[in-house]
């Protein structure tokens, strides 16, 4: 690849590594279900008015809506008091797993047998940060944090499920206007758990900084990180791309190792290798 389009690569990576910490600030002001429905409201308004609704079923659009709300849902929700955001960007990568098995299921996939030893190796790496959230008083993440972030990494691997079956489609437009379908439930789900005052009370009272954190999980996160992404593997293999993807922890932990002070324990960081380990070797395995 040209220097530059690596370069937009590792920016892409990046703004997804640390979007976990720009996560963890909004958490701060926002209760977790109203941040994720400001997240798909700014990620749709008024970004549908200008961008073409994709040539695909509005079902699509509505399942993957959805899907990826509940994942940012559930993440959030971990996020505000049971995992770290370093941990959390580490749990999310199971998403890579899930999506193997579920269209192994569903589509009739053979998975290769080095697939399968990534998957050993990163269930290993799990594992471990499960064992940390029982044995520990004060770990980086609770059993309660742990069931959360995976069951976000399910709907996600469930939404990659729905995209996979769309073929090749235009990404940035796809999210814009399936982020429409994720504000109903998640503004329902608000209002049910966290009760109207969280919008009356919250929202006008948010900082600058709450605004922004808001701002850059639509336009950082959504509009810049999945329009040059599908804008990359609309040139280059999908091979040459997806091994960029390790990196996101990568930034994750090192970003809130940076600016929150989260430790890198030895378990930690033992974990972290493990699952790098795996999607590594699942991605050397899909490139054979």
């Amino acid at each position: 690849m040209p220097l530059s389009h690596v370069l937009l690569a590792l920016a892409v990576v990046a703004v997804w590594g640390t979007n976990f910490v720009v996560i963890k600030f909004g958490l701060t002001e926002l209760p977790p279900l109203l941040l994720a429905t400001m997240r798909f409201a700014l990620s749709a308004l008024p970004w549908l008015l200008f961008i073409k609704r994709p040539a695909v079923a509005w079902r699509y659009l509505v399942a993957y809506g959805v899907l990826i709300g509940f994942m940012f849902g559930l993440l959030f929700l971990a996020m505000r008091s049971d995992v770290s955001p370093g941990l959390a960007s580490l749990l999310m990568q199971s998403q890579v797993f899930m999506t193997l098995l579920l269209v192994a299921w569903l589509q009739h996939e053979r998975m290769p047998p080095a697939q399968f030893a990534g998957l050993g190796l990163a269930t290993l790496g799990f594992a471990l940060i499960a064992w940390q959230s029982f044995s520990q008083a004060h770990s980086d993440v609770t059993p309660l944090g742990l069931m959360l972030a995976l069951g976000g990494a399910l709907c996600w691997a469930s939404g990659n499920v729905v995209s996979r079956s769309i073929g090749r489609v235009d990404m940035l437009g796809f999210m814009v206007w399936s982020s429409v379908f994720a504000v109903p439930p998640l503004l329902g789900l608000s209002l049910w758990f966290e009760g109207p005052a969280a919008i009356t009370e919250a929202l006008p009272r948010a900082s600058l900084a709450a605004w922004a954190a808001m701002i850059w999980q639509a336009v950082g996160n959504t509009l810049f990180g999945f329009g040059a992404w599908g804008w990359l593997l609309a040139r280059h293999p999908a091979a040459t791309i997806t091994p960029m993807a390790l990196l996101i922890p990568v930034f994750g932990m090192g970003a809130s190792a940076l600016l929150l002070g989260e430790p890198l324990q030895a378990w930690k960081l033992a974990a972290t290798a493990l699952v790098i380990g795996g999607l590594a070797v699942n991605v050397l395995a899909s490139r054979r």
